[in-house]
């Protein structure tokens, strides 16, 4: 809720919860603005990031994040069910991310000095407890995202190993492929925390090593995709892309659910907002250009892989290197298992940077121990959050099977997507008290986030509607309310323009990102959905006995 619509504590001593509701309420102000030429973002005690990021940078921090193994691996499973539709199924999913995109441009655009991308923006938008929950199920998609890509890592490591014959079935499974389980989830795994704690230690060296880094290994994984489309190309018959659409166009449609995550990563470059040169310019053409680029390179993939073999033979762990092998190209499944690990290995150090950037906004904000806000004075990195976040990684990724655990995951993504949507429209809005629509029973903003939780509400039942195959008709009632929700919003409030760069069309633009956002949470396995209110509910009690107490005065405005 808005600052200036909360309700004052009375003279006398708070209770426990005026004191918690009052704290959960306060919002962020707005950081004051830095000129671009500023080496160094200042913050109070010298902590401070260097600036050392250029648009081209970003661009590959934006592709170093999205595209992993995956390009080889989830083409190819959508296909098996999409048939040649899977590049539909891609353009449908990367024109979405680009709505969500869009919105995060203008807010990486409107805050380009500080870390914390969904959470700060939340924090300005809402309030504190609700961009603590944020950060939360952001945070715990990272974590168990990180240990998963680590293990991934770890196989394709060993299995590039295995291709001179000094080690061919000579390493033991423990050491990357993962050990015999115990208790359904303990499994030992060597490697993967080796790998950790070399990028921790690259991570922690400086932004400028890391880049580097990134930009080898996203540059090599680049043209190894482009190569894999140029000969496969070669390879393509045409007649197996008939039938375009065996399963129909639900098949398709679903394909983009699964098509949708493929994408997610764009979002790290707004949280490499304090160490960009030009931030206002820089971020919003670096989240669009690396998402253009992902989207480009999916549907090439599609195209190669459908049109080189009949999806029906289309396996189901790397497709894409089986298809090669089939039409005699073993030397291309090479190339594709090296790129394979230049994939994952930059997409578990993106992953890696950003939690570190999280943590450290938390910190600076209080809401975390401060131990998280320190900034080492030589190499101008959050050193102690990145060690923290390199740590959490290994123990999941040495210890446990958490590949178990990944139809949980996505719930952080479609969550922060979501609310960096609302907050947007929130963010837009102005002060409408001389409107002539009468705001008798209810404030003009609370009117506005009520309509958002209408579009949320809508999203998320007809996903439901969707997923249990009920009769198309019942579609329509979601569907027509969340339009209604979305024209009192277009209607009845009043939009200002925001300095750079502006999302087109809002708020018709954030409406449809939750919707369709909150359309794929229903998706998610139920136990997803367990997962969010579990942690949810965590969540607030760390914030009941820490966060109300220690957040920062200074940032956050509690009037």
């Amino acid at each position: 809720m808005r600052g200036d619509e909360k309700s004052s504590s009375s003279d006398g001593s708070p209770s426990c919860f005026s004191h918690f509701w009052s704290s959960a309420l306060r919002t962020k102000t707005l950081p004051p603005h830095q000129p671009e030429t500023s080496s160094v973002r200042v913050i109070s005690g010298g902590d401070g990031l260097v600036r050392r990021l250029g648009l081209f940078d970003l661009i590959l921090l934006g592709i170093g994040a999205s595209i992993g193994a995956g390009i080889f691996v989830v083409t190819g499973t959508v296909a098996h069910d999409a048939g040649p539709g899977v590049t539909i199924s891609f353009v449908i999913a990367g024109a979405s991310c680009v709505l969500n995109a869009l919105c995060y441009a203008e807010l990486a655009s409107r805050f380009p000095a500080v870390v914390g991308g969904a959470y700060l923006y939340t924090y300005t938008a809402f309030n504190e407890l609700t961009a603590f929950l944020v950060f939360a199920q952001l945070m715990l998609d990272y974590h168990i995202g990180a240990a998963s890509i680590a293990r991934s890592l770890a196989s394709y490591v060993v299995a590039v190993l295995e291709l001179f014959p000094f080690f061919k079935d000579n390493i033991p499974s423990w050491v990357g492929h993962g050990g015999e389980e115990f208790l359904g989830v303990l499994s030992i795994n060597v490697l993967a925390p080796i790998l950790l704690i070399l990028l921790t230690i690259v991570l922690s060296l400086g932004v400028g090593e890391s880049s580097v880094l990134n930009s080898v290994m996203t540059t090599a994984k680049v043209i190894i995709v482009i190569f894999v489309i140029i000969v496969g190309s070669f390879e393509v018959d045409v007649s197996n892309w008939s039938p375009f659409a065996p399963n129909g166009f639900k098949a398709i449609l679903t394909g983009a659910t699964v098509a949708f995550f493929a994408y997610v990563g764009f979002d790290a470059v707004a949280n490499s907002a304090e160490e960009t040169k030009r931030p206002q310019r820089d971020l919003p053409l670096g989240i669009m250009g690396s998402l253009l680029i992902c989207a480009a390179l999916y549907i090439g993939v599609c195209l190669v892989i459908t049109g080189m073999v009949p999806y029906q033979f289309l396996g189901e762990e790397a497709p894409l290197s089986e298809a090669f092998t089939s039409k005699g190209l073993k030397y291309v499944s090479v190339i594709i298992s090296i790129g394979a690990v230049a994939g994952l290995t930059t997409t578990l150090l993106v992953g890696l940077y950003v939690q570190s950037r999280l943590y450290l906004g938390l910190g600076r904000d209080g809401l975390l121990p401060s131990i998280f806000a320190k900034v080492h004075p030589v190499r101008h990195t959050p050193i102690h959050s990145q060690v923290w976040v390199g740590f959490v990684a290994c123990v999941l990724a040495g210890l446990f099977n958490v590949h178990v655990l990944s139809h949980i995951l996505s719930v952080g993504s479609l969550t922060g997507y979501s609310v960096v949507s609302a907050c947007l429209v929130t963010l837009r809005w102005k002060d409408k008290s001389s409107s002539p629509v009468s705001r008798r029973w209810i404030s003009s903003w609370r009117e506005g986030v009520l309509c958002l939780i209408i579009i949320a509400s809508c999203g998320f039942t007809a996903g439901a509607i969707y997923r249990f195959n009920a009769s198309f008709v019942f579609l329509i009632i979601p569907v027509t309310a969340a339009i209604f929700a979305a024209a009192a919003l277009y209607l009845r409030q009043v939009y200002t323009a925001p300095p750079g760069f502006s999302c087109p069309w809002v708020p018709i633009v954030p409406s449809v990102c939750i919707f369709f956002n909150i359309f794929l949470f229903a998706q998610l396995h139920y136990e997803a959905w367990v997962r969010f209110v579990v942690l949810s509910i965590i969540s607030v009690g760390i914030y009941a006995f820490y966060g109300q107490y220690h957040a920062n005065p200074v940032s956050a405005d509690s009037t």
